[in-house]
Protein backbone atom coordinates (compact mmCIF):
# COMPACT_ATOMS: atom_id res chain seq x y z
CA UNK A 1 0.00 0.00 0.00
CA UNK A 2 2.74 2.51 0.76
CA UNK A 3 3.97 1.84 -2.79
CA UNK A 4 1.13 2.47 -3.93
CA UNK A 5 0.75 5.64 -1.79
CA UNK A 6 3.78 6.83 -3.43
CA UNK A 7 2.90 6.37 -6.96
CA UNK A 8 -0.51 8.37 -6.11
CA UNK A 9 1.27 11.44 -5.39
CA UNK A 10 2.71 11.79 -9.59
CA UNK A 11 5.89 12.11 -11.09
CA UNK A 12 7.22 15.34 -11.21
CA UNK A 13 10.46 15.56 -12.60
CA UNK A 14 13.13 18.47 -11.43
CA UNK A 15 15.81 20.12 -13.36
CA UNK A 16 19.19 20.90 -11.45
CA UNK A 17 21.07 22.23 -14.26
CA UNK A 18 19.42 25.60 -14.05
CA UNK A 19 20.94 28.77 -11.48
CA UNK A 20 19.09 27.70 -8.23
CA UNK A 21 16.03 29.91 -7.12
CA UNK A 22 15.94 31.42 -4.13
CA UNK A 23 13.72 28.46 -2.06
CA UNK A 24 16.85 26.44 -3.05
CA UNK A 25 19.01 28.33 -1.02
CA UNK A 26 17.55 28.09 2.08
CA UNK A 27 19.50 25.80 4.83
CA UNK A 28 18.61 22.67 6.30
CA UNK A 29 18.69 20.63 9.25
CA UNK A 30 19.29 16.82 8.77
CA UNK A 31 16.56 16.20 11.52
CA UNK A 32 13.89 17.30 8.95
CA UNK A 33 11.11 14.87 8.78
CA UNK A 34 10.98 14.17 4.94
CA UNK A 35 7.88 12.35 4.37
CA UNK A 36 9.90 8.83 4.05
CA UNK A 37 7.77 5.65 5.05
CA UNK A 38 7.76 1.79 5.05
CA UNK A 39 5.00 -0.94 4.93
CA UNK A 40 6.10 -4.23 6.09
CA UNK A 41 3.12 -5.90 4.91
CA UNK A 42 3.90 -5.06 1.11
CA UNK A 43 6.26 -8.13 0.48
CA UNK A 44 9.20 -5.85 -1.06
CA UNK A 45 12.50 -5.62 0.91
CA UNK A 46 12.52 -2.32 3.85
CA UNK A 47 15.66 -1.30 2.13
CA UNK A 48 14.77 -1.14 -1.64
CA UNK A 49 11.28 0.36 -0.32
CA UNK A 50 13.53 3.14 0.73
CA UNK A 51 15.36 3.48 -2.67
CA UNK A 52 12.12 3.88 -4.10
CA UNK A 53 10.58 6.52 -2.04
CA UNK A 54 13.61 8.49 -2.09
CA UNK A 55 13.95 8.10 -6.19
CA UNK A 56 10.18 9.19 -6.22
CA UNK A 57 10.88 12.45 -4.04
CA UNK A 58 13.49 13.23 -6.23
CA UNK A 59 11.63 12.74 -9.33
CA UNK A 60 8.20 14.83 -7.68
CA UNK A 61 10.68 17.50 -7.10
CA UNK A 62 10.59 17.21 -3.06
CA UNK A 63 14.00 16.23 -2.49
CA UNK A 64 16.46 19.08 -4.67
CA UNK A 65 20.15 18.74 -5.44
CA UNK A 66 22.14 19.98 -2.36
CA UNK A 67 19.27 18.95 -0.11
CA UNK A 68 20.40 16.93 3.27
CA UNK A 69 19.05 13.86 3.84
CA UNK A 70 17.89 12.44 7.86
CA UNK A 71 21.32 10.64 9.42
CA UNK A 72 20.71 7.19 9.28
CA UNK A 73 20.48 6.89 12.81
CA UNK A 74 17.55 9.67 13.33
CA UNK A 75 16.11 7.72 10.35
CA UNK A 76 15.99 3.97 11.52
CA UNK A 77 15.09 4.93 14.87
CA UNK A 78 11.70 7.44 13.58
CA UNK A 79 10.91 3.90 11.18
CA UNK A 80 11.60 1.26 13.41
CA UNK A 81 14.07 -0.35 11.15
CA UNK A 82 17.63 -1.39 11.55
CA UNK A 83 20.34 1.27 10.47
CA UNK A 84 21.97 -1.25 8.34
CA UNK A 85 18.98 -0.91 6.75
CA UNK A 86 19.33 2.50 5.81
CA UNK A 87 22.91 2.58 4.95
CA UNK A 88 22.63 -0.56 2.46
CA UNK A 89 19.56 1.74 0.68
CA UNK A 90 21.83 4.89 0.96
CA UNK A 91 24.76 3.02 -0.77
CA UNK A 92 22.49 2.11 -3.68
CA UNK A 93 21.22 5.29 -4.13
CA UNK A 94 24.77 6.83 -4.13
CA UNK A 95 26.23 3.89 -6.88
CA UNK A 96 23.25 5.16 -8.83
CA UNK A 97 24.17 9.09 -8.36
CA UNK A 98 21.54 10.53 -6.38
CA UNK A 99 23.12 10.12 -3.26
CA UNK A 100 26.86 12.18 -2.09
CA UNK A 101 28.58 12.57 1.39
CA UNK A 102 30.09 15.20 2.11
CA UNK A 103 31.12 17.56 5.19
CA UNK A 104 29.77 14.44 7.06
CA UNK A 105 26.14 14.73 5.71
CA UNK A 106 24.10 12.52 3.20
CA UNK A 107 22.73 15.05 0.34
CA UNK A 108 21.31 15.00 -3.21
CA UNK A 109 23.74 15.33 -5.79
CA UNK A 110 24.46 18.81 -6.11
CA UNK A 111 25.21 18.43 -9.93
CA UNK A 112 22.19 15.67 -10.27
CA UNK A 113 20.60 16.45 -13.89
CA UNK A 114 17.32 14.83 -14.62
CA UNK A 115 15.55 15.63 -18.21
CA UNK A 116 12.39 18.09 -17.43
CA UNK A 117 10.93 21.00 -15.29
CA UNK A 118 8.08 19.45 -13.20
CA UNK A 119 5.09 20.56 -14.48
CA UNK A 120 3.83 23.34 -12.83
CA UNK A 121 -0.15 24.41 -14.00
CA UNK A 122 -1.05 28.30 -15.05
CA UNK A 123 -3.27 29.13 -12.21
CA UNK A 124 -6.73 30.31 -14.54
CA UNK A 125 -8.09 33.45 -13.93
CA UNK A 126 -11.79 32.06 -14.46
CA UNK A 127 -14.19 32.03 -11.15
CA UNK A 128 -12.52 29.55 -8.72
CA UNK A 129 -14.12 25.97 -7.84
CA UNK A 130 -17.62 25.93 -9.82
CA UNK A 131 -19.75 22.61 -8.21
CA UNK A 132 -20.56 20.15 -11.17
CA UNK A 133 -23.87 19.09 -11.43
CA UNK A 134 -25.41 16.37 -9.21
CA UNK A 135 -24.33 12.63 -10.48
CA UNK A 136 -25.82 9.55 -8.71
CA UNK A 137 -23.44 7.94 -5.75
CA UNK A 138 -22.77 4.65 -6.82
CA UNK A 139 -24.04 2.35 -3.30
CA UNK A 140 -21.35 1.41 -1.15
CA UNK A 141 -21.47 -1.16 2.04
CA UNK A 142 -18.83 -0.87 4.42
CA UNK A 143 -18.48 -2.19 7.99
CA UNK A 144 -19.86 1.00 10.39
CA UNK A 145 -16.61 2.31 11.58
CA UNK A 146 -16.54 2.03 15.46
CA UNK A 147 -15.10 4.03 17.58
CA UNK A 148 -12.49 3.89 21.02
CA UNK A 149 -13.99 3.24 24.23
CA UNK A 150 -14.61 6.97 25.82
CA UNK A 151 -14.63 8.33 22.11
CA UNK A 152 -18.17 7.80 20.84
CA UNK A 153 -18.91 10.58 18.20
CA UNK A 154 -22.51 12.37 18.55
CA UNK A 155 -25.09 12.68 15.86
CA UNK A 156 -24.62 15.56 14.45
CA UNK A 157 -27.67 18.05 12.79
CA UNK A 158 -26.66 18.91 8.96
CA UNK A 159 -29.19 21.43 8.83
CA UNK A 160 -28.70 24.01 11.57
CA UNK A 161 -25.57 26.22 12.10
CA UNK A 162 -23.05 25.27 14.94
CA UNK A 163 -23.23 26.85 18.86
CA UNK A 164 -21.09 24.99 20.56
CA UNK A 165 -23.20 24.54 24.57
CA UNK A 166 -20.56 25.50 26.14
CA UNK A 167 -17.61 28.30 25.72
CA UNK A 168 -14.76 26.50 25.82
CA UNK A 169 -11.07 28.24 25.40
CA UNK A 170 -9.80 29.23 22.00
CA UNK A 171 -8.14 25.92 22.01
CA UNK A 172 -5.14 25.50 19.86
CA UNK A 173 -4.36 29.29 20.56
CA UNK A 174 -4.26 31.48 23.62
CA UNK A 175 -6.65 30.36 26.43
CA UNK A 176 -9.41 32.51 27.58
CA UNK A 177 -7.35 35.35 29.84
CA UNK A 178 -5.57 33.56 33.37
CA UNK A 179 -7.55 34.25 36.42
CA UNK A 180 -5.91 35.31 39.69
CA UNK A 181 -4.02 32.56 41.37
CA UNK A 182 -5.03 29.56 39.23
CA UNK A 183 -2.98 26.92 37.71
CA UNK A 184 -4.13 27.36 33.79
CA UNK A 185 -3.47 23.34 31.97
CA UNK A 186 -5.50 24.12 29.59
CA UNK A 187 -4.57 24.10 25.60
CA UNK A 188 -3.06 26.80 24.72
CA UNK A 189 -2.11 28.58 28.15
CA UNK A 190 1.43 29.32 28.97
CA UNK A 191 4.06 31.23 27.28
CA UNK A 192 6.99 29.42 24.85
CA UNK A 193 9.49 30.40 27.32
CA UNK A 194 12.02 28.25 25.51
CA UNK A 195 11.62 30.85 22.33
CA UNK A 196 13.47 33.33 24.77
CA UNK A 197 17.21 33.00 23.43
CA UNK A 198 19.63 35.54 22.13
CA UNK A 199 19.01 34.32 18.42
CA UNK A 200 15.43 35.34 18.84
CA UNK A 201 15.96 38.45 20.49
CA UNK A 202 18.54 39.00 17.49
CA UNK A 203 16.41 38.12 15.00
CA UNK A 204 14.06 41.00 15.88
CA UNK A 205 16.48 43.23 16.76
CA UNK A 206 17.79 42.85 13.33
CA UNK A 207 14.35 43.10 11.43
CA UNK A 208 13.41 46.36 13.38
CA UNK A 209 16.45 47.90 12.59
CA UNK A 210 16.63 46.85 9.01
CA UNK A 211 12.91 48.21 8.46
CA UNK A 212 14.67 51.71 8.70
CA UNK A 213 16.72 51.00 5.71
CA UNK A 214 14.85 49.20 3.38
CA UNK A 215 17.07 45.72 3.84
CA UNK A 216 15.68 42.31 4.43
CA UNK A 217 16.46 38.78 4.87
CA UNK A 218 18.74 37.05 2.47
CA UNK A 219 15.29 34.94 1.95
CA UNK A 220 12.32 36.10 2.21
CA UNK A 221 9.86 33.73 4.80
CA UNK A 222 7.46 33.07 1.57
CA UNK A 223 10.92 31.42 0.34
CA UNK A 224 11.80 29.40 3.64
CA UNK A 225 8.22 28.55 3.55
CA UNK A 226 8.29 26.36 0.53
CA UNK A 227 11.46 24.82 1.42
CA UNK A 228 9.75 23.83 4.22
CA UNK A 229 6.62 22.48 3.03
CA UNK A 230 8.64 20.90 0.61
CA UNK A 231 10.44 19.06 2.88
CA UNK A 232 8.79 18.50 5.45
CA UNK A 233 4.95 17.95 4.31
CA UNK A 234 5.81 16.68 0.67
CA UNK A 235 3.93 20.04 -0.98
CA UNK A 236 5.80 21.27 -4.32
CA UNK A 237 5.06 25.49 -4.36
CA UNK A 238 6.86 28.04 -5.39
CA UNK A 239 7.37 30.66 -3.03
CA UNK A 240 5.31 33.41 -4.78
CA UNK A 241 2.30 30.45 -4.51
CA UNK A 242 2.34 31.30 -1.00
CA UNK A 243 0.12 33.05 1.25
CA UNK A 244 1.20 34.68 4.54
CA UNK A 245 -1.69 34.56 6.99
CA UNK A 246 -2.10 35.41 10.90
CA UNK A 247 -2.45 32.04 11.43
CA UNK A 248 -5.42 29.26 10.29
CA UNK A 249 -8.24 31.45 11.18
CA UNK A 250 -7.36 33.97 9.60
CA UNK A 251 -6.60 31.96 6.39
CA UNK A 252 -9.85 29.95 6.87
CA UNK A 253 -12.12 33.70 6.57
CA UNK A 254 -9.82 34.64 3.76
CA UNK A 255 -10.89 31.42 1.66
CA UNK A 256 -14.32 31.05 2.92
CA UNK A 257 -14.94 34.95 1.70
CA UNK A 258 -13.20 34.17 -1.55
CA UNK A 259 -15.55 31.07 -1.82
CA UNK A 260 -18.76 32.80 -1.20
CA UNK A 261 -18.08 35.50 -3.72
CA UNK A 262 -17.83 33.16 -5.99
CA UNK A 263 -20.72 30.33 -5.49
CA UNK A 264 -22.76 34.12 -4.62
CA UNK A 265 -24.84 32.40 -1.59
CA UNK A 266 -24.32 31.16 1.61
CA UNK A 267 -21.98 27.98 1.82
CA UNK A 268 -22.51 24.83 3.57
CA UNK A 269 -19.24 24.44 5.74
CA UNK A 270 -18.52 20.64 7.02
CA UNK A 271 -16.77 20.49 10.33
CA UNK A 272 -15.25 17.73 12.44
CA UNK A 273 -17.57 16.69 15.69
CA UNK A 274 -15.59 16.64 17.81
CA UNK A 275 -13.29 19.40 16.65
CA UNK A 276 -11.90 23.20 16.91
CA UNK A 277 -14.43 25.34 18.50
CA UNK A 278 -12.49 28.18 17.01
CA UNK A 279 -13.01 26.91 13.88
CA UNK A 280 -16.66 26.51 13.59
CA UNK A 281 -16.70 30.09 15.39
CA UNK A 282 -15.06 31.66 11.81
CA UNK A 283 -17.63 30.15 9.43
CA UNK A 284 -20.64 31.39 11.68
CA UNK A 285 -18.62 34.70 11.34
CA UNK A 286 -18.41 34.79 7.75
CA UNK A 287 -22.28 34.03 7.43
CA UNK A 288 -21.80 30.52 6.43
CA UNK A 289 -23.22 27.11 7.45
CA UNK A 290 -21.23 25.13 9.22
CA UNK A 291 -22.42 21.42 9.11
CA UNK A 292 -21.43 19.26 12.53
CA UNK A 293 -19.83 15.48 10.79
CA UNK A 294 -19.42 12.77 13.10
CA UNK A 295 -15.33 11.16 13.16
CA UNK A 296 -13.76 8.30 14.59
CA UNK A 297 -10.59 6.84 15.26
CA UNK A 298 -9.21 7.76 11.76
CA UNK A 299 -10.93 10.65 11.65
CA UNK A 300 -13.28 12.25 9.38
CA UNK A 301 -15.23 9.09 7.37
CA UNK A 302 -16.47 10.37 3.75
CA UNK A 303 -19.23 7.53 4.03
CA UNK A 304 -21.34 9.91 6.88
CA UNK A 305 -20.98 12.86 4.21
CA UNK A 306 -24.46 13.63 2.82
CA UNK A 307 -24.18 13.38 -1.21
CA UNK A 308 -27.67 14.43 -1.86
CA UNK A 309 -28.15 11.17 -4.11
CA UNK A 310 -28.65 7.74 -3.68
CA UNK A 311 -26.14 6.46 -0.46
CA UNK A 312 -26.86 2.73 -0.73
CA UNK A 313 -29.15 1.04 2.51
CA UNK A 314 -32.36 1.12 0.79
CA UNK A 315 -32.69 4.72 1.19
CA UNK A 316 -32.81 8.35 -0.43
CA UNK A 317 -29.79 10.45 0.97
CA UNK A 318 -31.56 14.03 0.32
CA UNK A 319 -29.40 16.11 2.55
CA UNK A 320 -27.26 18.47 0.32
CA UNK A 321 -23.22 17.73 0.10
CA UNK A 322 -21.48 20.52 1.92
CA UNK A 323 -19.09 22.85 -0.57
CA UNK A 324 -16.06 23.11 1.82
CA UNK A 325 -14.81 20.30 4.00
CA UNK A 326 -12.62 21.62 6.82
CA UNK A 327 -10.37 18.24 8.43
CA UNK A 328 -7.66 18.03 10.49
CA UNK A 329 -5.96 14.71 9.18
CA UNK A 330 -2.66 14.39 9.98
CA UNK A 331 -3.79 14.74 13.86
CA UNK A 332 -7.61 14.93 14.67
CA UNK A 333 -8.45 17.57 16.79
CA UNK A 334 -8.59 16.73 19.90
CA UNK A 335 -9.15 13.20 19.64
CA UNK A 336 -5.58 12.95 17.86
CA UNK A 337 -6.49 10.37 15.55
CA UNK A 338 -4.95 10.21 11.96
CA UNK A 339 -6.47 10.00 8.77
CA UNK A 340 -5.20 7.01 6.54
CA UNK A 341 -3.69 7.33 3.07
CA UNK A 342 -6.87 4.96 1.93
CA UNK A 343 -9.59 7.43 3.66
CA UNK A 344 -7.14 10.46 2.13
CA UNK A 345 -7.63 9.30 -1.10
CA UNK A 346 -11.47 8.51 -0.95
CA UNK A 347 -11.83 12.00 0.38
CA UNK A 348 -10.22 13.45 -2.62
CA UNK A 349 -12.20 11.70 -4.75
CA UNK A 350 -15.47 12.44 -3.17
CA UNK A 351 -14.83 16.59 -3.33
CA UNK A 352 -13.85 16.26 -6.26
CA UNK A 353 -16.96 14.49 -7.34
CA UNK A 354 -19.34 16.77 -5.76
CA UNK A 355 -17.33 19.64 -6.68
CA UNK A 356 -16.23 20.57 -2.67
CA UNK A 357 -12.78 22.42 -1.24
CA UNK A 358 -10.85 20.69 0.97
CA UNK A 359 -9.70 22.92 3.85
CA UNK A 360 -6.85 21.16 5.70
CA UNK A 361 -5.82 22.84 8.75
CA UNK A 362 -2.52 21.19 9.34
CA UNK A 363 -1.79 21.96 12.61
CA UNK A 364 1.37 20.49 14.87
CA UNK A 365 2.63 18.48 12.00
CA UNK A 366 6.33 19.66 13.06
CA UNK A 367 5.47 18.11 16.83
CA UNK A 368 4.96 14.71 15.48
CA UNK A 369 7.36 12.22 17.54
CA UNK A 370 6.22 8.60 17.42
CA UNK A 371 5.49 7.01 13.88
CA UNK A 372 5.78 6.99 10.43
CA UNK A 373 5.14 10.79 9.73
CA UNK A 374 2.37 11.20 6.56
CA UNK A 375 2.54 13.67 4.25
CA UNK A 376 -0.07 16.82 4.17
CA UNK A 377 -3.36 15.71 2.11
CA UNK A 378 -2.21 18.44 -0.48
CA UNK A 379 0.64 16.08 -1.69
CA UNK A 380 -2.11 13.73 -2.72
CA UNK A 381 -3.28 16.77 -4.64
CA UNK A 382 -0.80 16.42 -7.29
CA UNK A 383 -3.79 17.88 -10.12
CA UNK A 384 -4.13 21.17 -7.28
CA UNK A 385 -7.25 21.54 -7.94
CA UNK A 386 -9.23 20.39 -4.52
CA UNK A 387 -7.08 21.21 -1.29
CA UNK A 388 -5.85 23.93 0.50
CA UNK A 389 -3.38 23.56 3.43
CA UNK A 390 -3.56 25.97 5.94
CA UNK A 391 -0.92 26.12 8.61
CA UNK A 392 0.75 27.88 11.43
CA UNK A 393 3.70 27.91 14.36
CA UNK A 394 1.26 29.04 17.10
CA UNK A 395 2.27 25.78 19.10
CA UNK A 396 6.13 26.26 18.35
CA UNK A 397 6.84 30.51 18.69
CA UNK A 398 3.46 30.75 20.58
CA UNK A 399 -0.03 32.15 19.61
CA UNK A 400 1.75 35.63 20.26
CA UNK A 401 3.77 35.44 16.95
CA UNK A 402 0.42 34.77 14.80
CA UNK A 403 2.03 34.23 12.25
CA UNK A 404 1.23 31.00 9.74
CA UNK A 405 0.55 29.97 5.97
CA UNK A 406 -1.83 29.33 3.51
CA UNK A 407 -1.46 27.03 -0.07
CA UNK A 408 -4.37 26.93 -2.15
CA UNK A 409 -5.34 24.72 -5.48
CA UNK A 410 -4.62 26.49 -8.87
CA UNK A 411 -7.71 28.10 -9.47
CA UNK A 412 -8.98 29.52 -6.40
CA UNK A 413 -5.03 31.02 -6.54
CA UNK A 414 -5.72 34.25 -8.37
CA UNK A 415 -8.48 35.44 -6.71
CA UNK A 416 -7.38 34.59 -3.17
CA UNK A 417 -3.96 36.92 -4.00
CA UNK A 418 -6.02 39.49 -5.45
CA UNK A 419 -8.39 39.35 -1.96
CA UNK A 420 -5.50 39.67 0.29
CA UNK A 421 -3.95 42.58 -1.91
CA UNK A 422 -6.91 43.84 -1.27
CA UNK A 423 -7.35 44.12 2.18
CA UNK A 424 -3.89 43.97 3.08
CA UNK A 425 -1.42 41.36 4.89
CA UNK A 426 -2.06 41.38 8.95
CA UNK A 427 1.65 40.21 9.58
CA UNK A 428 3.80 43.29 9.49
CA UNK A 429 6.98 42.85 7.13
CA UNK A 430 8.80 43.54 10.36
CA UNK A 431 7.59 39.99 11.73
CA UNK A 432 8.03 38.70 8.54
CA UNK A 433 11.85 39.09 8.30
CA UNK A 434 12.60 38.58 11.78
CA UNK A 435 11.06 34.81 10.78
CA UNK A 436 12.91 34.54 7.95
CA UNK A 437 16.02 35.16 9.58
CA UNK A 438 15.40 32.98 12.50
CA UNK A 439 14.83 30.52 10.30
CA UNK A 440 17.37 30.93 7.72
CA UNK A 441 20.10 31.05 10.74
CA UNK A 442 18.56 27.28 11.12
CA UNK A 443 17.14 28.52 14.87
CA UNK A 444 14.06 27.93 13.96
CA UNK A 445 14.53 23.91 13.48
CA UNK A 446 16.98 23.90 16.41
CA UNK A 447 13.58 24.95 18.23
CA UNK A 448 11.57 22.54 17.13
CA UNK A 449 13.42 19.49 17.78
CA UNK A 450 13.67 21.20 21.17
CA UNK A 451 9.96 21.64 21.42
CA UNK A 452 9.10 18.10 19.94
CA UNK A 453 11.42 16.84 22.94
CA UNK A 454 9.67 18.72 25.82
CA UNK A 455 6.04 17.85 24.61
CA UNK A 456 7.22 14.25 24.34
CA UNK A 457 8.57 14.56 28.38
CA UNK A 458 5.24 16.27 29.36
CA UNK A 459 2.89 13.95 27.85
CA UNK A 460 5.00 11.19 29.56
CA UNK A 461 4.36 12.83 32.80
CA UNK A 462 1.00 12.92 32.37
CA UNK A 463 1.10 9.47 31.61
CA UNK A 464 3.11 8.34 34.65
CA UNK A 465 0.95 10.69 36.77
CA UNK A 466 -2.55 9.68 35.55
CA UNK A 467 -2.73 6.27 33.80
CA UNK A 468 -2.55 4.49 36.87
CA UNK A 469 -5.70 5.49 38.38
CA UNK A 470 -8.90 3.48 38.13
CA UNK A 471 -11.26 4.38 34.92
CA UNK A 472 -9.13 6.96 33.87
CA UNK A 473 -7.15 6.24 30.20
CA UNK A 474 -4.60 9.08 28.73
CA UNK A 475 -5.26 8.37 25.03
CA UNK A 476 -2.31 7.93 23.02
CA UNK A 477 -1.29 10.19 20.65
CA UNK A 478 1.53 10.19 18.19
CA UNK A 479 2.30 14.08 19.26
CA UNK A 480 0.61 17.66 19.20
CA UNK A 481 0.55 20.26 22.30
CA UNK A 482 -2.29 18.57 24.22
CA UNK A 483 -3.52 15.40 25.79
CA UNK A 484 -7.01 13.53 26.11
CA UNK A 485 -7.81 12.38 29.63
CA UNK A 486 -10.65 10.15 29.67
CA UNK A 487 -12.22 10.30 33.09
CA UNK A 488 -15.79 8.83 34.38
CA UNK A 489 -17.12 11.86 35.42
CA UNK A 490 -16.05 15.11 33.04
CA UNK A 491 -18.23 17.82 35.24
CA UNK A 492 -17.27 16.19 38.64
CA UNK A 493 -13.71 16.08 36.94
CA UNK A 494 -13.24 20.11 35.89
CA UNK A 495 -15.82 21.29 38.65
CA UNK A 496 -13.29 19.32 41.46
CA UNK A 497 -9.98 20.68 39.95
CA UNK A 498 -11.20 23.81 39.78
CA UNK A 499 -12.14 23.85 43.21
CA UNK A 500 -8.28 22.97 43.98
CA UNK A 501 -6.90 26.06 41.73
CA UNK A 502 -6.68 23.91 38.39
CA UNK A 503 -8.18 25.02 35.63
CA UNK A 504 -8.52 22.04 32.78
CA UNK A 505 -10.83 21.57 29.92
CA UNK A 506 -13.64 18.87 29.47
CA UNK A 507 -13.73 17.12 26.58
CA UNK A 508 -17.87 17.68 25.84
CA UNK A 509 -16.45 21.72 25.30
CA UNK A 510 -15.09 20.52 21.54
CA UNK A 511 -18.66 19.08 20.57
CA UNK A 512 -21.00 20.75 18.20
CA UNK A 513 -24.41 21.48 19.87
CA UNK A 514 -28.08 22.30 18.57
CA UNK A 515 -28.78 18.80 17.19
CA UNK A 516 -32.10 19.50 15.32
CA UNK A 517 -35.37 17.88 15.81
CA UNK A 518 -35.65 15.19 12.54
CA UNK A 519 -31.69 15.35 11.20
CA UNK A 520 -31.29 12.62 9.26
CA UNK A 521 -29.24 9.60 11.50
CA UNK A 522 -25.64 8.93 9.83
CA UNK A 523 -23.59 6.29 9.32
CA UNK A 524 -21.39 5.68 11.67
CA UNK A 525 -22.26 8.52 14.52
CA UNK A 526 -23.20 7.29 17.97
CA UNK A 527 -25.24 8.63 20.98
CA UNK A 528 -23.58 11.03 22.89
CA UNK A 529 -19.72 13.00 23.59
CA UNK A 530 -17.29 11.13 25.75
CA UNK A 531 -16.22 12.35 29.30
CA UNK A 532 -12.77 13.85 29.28
CA UNK A 533 -10.37 16.15 29.71
CA UNK A 534 -8.14 17.98 27.49
CA UNK A 535 -4.88 19.07 29.12
CA UNK A 536 -2.46 21.54 27.07
CA UNK A 537 0.72 21.06 27.45
CA UNK A 538 2.60 24.20 26.89
CA UNK A 539 2.27 25.47 30.30
CA UNK A 540 5.37 25.89 32.59
CA UNK A 541 7.00 22.34 33.63
CA UNK A 542 6.36 23.30 37.43
CA UNK A 543 2.60 24.68 36.76
CA UNK A 544 2.17 21.29 34.78
CA UNK A 545 3.53 19.05 37.81
CA UNK A 546 1.21 20.77 40.24
CA UNK A 547 -1.43 20.35 38.15
CA UNK A 548 -1.35 16.87 37.29
CA UNK A 549 -0.55 16.07 41.40
CA UNK A 550 -3.96 18.11 42.08
CA UNK A 551 -6.08 16.20 39.11
CA UNK A 552 -4.49 12.91 40.25
CA UNK A 553 -6.09 14.02 43.54
CA UNK A 554 -9.04 14.34 41.84
CA UNK A 555 -9.64 11.73 40.36
CA UNK A 556 -8.23 8.93 42.74
CA UNK A 557 -10.39 10.91 45.25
Amino acid sequence: MAQEQSHNWGKWLVHAGAAPRQEDLVRHPRDIDLPLTVDRTSGVALGEQLVRRVRDLVARGVLRPGDPLPSSRALAARLGISRGTVTAAWDVLAGEGYLVADRGATRITPSLHLDREPARPTPPSAAPLAPPPARPRPARTTTPCTTSPGRPGAAPSLAAPVVPHRTPPDARGAATPHEEGLFDLRPGAGPVTSLDTPAWRGAWRNAAGAAATGETADTSLQGHLSAYLRLSRGIVRAPEEILVTAGVRDGLQLVLRVLGLARRRTLRVAVENPGYPALRRVVAATGHTALPIPVDAHGLDPAVLPAGSWSGAGRWDVAAPPDVLVLTPGHQYPLGGTMPVSRRAELLSWAREHGAVVIEDDYDSELRHTGQPLPALGALDTARDTVVTLGSFAKVLGSAVGVGHLVAPAPLLPELLRARADLGSPVSRVAQDAIARFMDAGEFQRHTARMRRSFRRRRSLVSDALDPLPGVVVAPMAGGAHAVVEVPDEAAAVAGARERGVLVSGLRDYWAGGAAAGAPERRGAASSPGEGLVLGLTARDEDLVRGTRVLRDVLGG
